[in-house]
């Protein structure tokens, strides 16, 4: 068994499509509208199998979670960049770009190299090698 993708609400549809395809090198498919629902959404593929499906529709109330905060279900999920110098490089052209940086890049306790960037919806993305 495999995680295929994870999927997100958002309301800024096109904003988030931008961002992974121009920070993380996503390609996506093309957008699907059912019209009878007001669904829209967009497959955005990385190098490797998990895809991220990004979803808007106008009836799905805002979360309620603080993004900075720690809560019960799903906190992150990670992209493998490839090395500790492109996650540098990534995290400081993020953070010039005006994206909040939760976590700074750094070794964990578990070994990997990492660091923690808000997406335009507030996600947490784990950029690690």
């Amino acid at each position: 068994m495999r995680i295929d993708h994870i999927a997100i609400w958002t309301r800024n549809l096109e904003g988030m499509r931008n961002f992974y395809i121009h920070y993380f090198d996503a390609s996506s498919t093309e957008i699907y509208h059912n019209h009878s629902k007001e669904f829209m959404s967009y497959f955005l593929t990385f190098d490797g199998d998990c895809r991220l499906e990004i979803m808007e529709m106008p009836r799905i109330p805002s979360s309620k979670n603080d993004s900075v905060k720690q809560f019960i279900g799903i906190i992150h999920f990670a992209i493998n960049v490839g090395s500790k110098e492109k996650v540098n490089r990534l995290t400081e052209t993020l953070k010039k770009d005006g994206y909040k940086v939760v976590s700074e890049p750094r070794t964990t306790g578990d070994g990997y190299y990492e660091s923690v960037v808000l997406d335009p919806d507030g996600n947490r993305v784990e950029i690690m090698s």
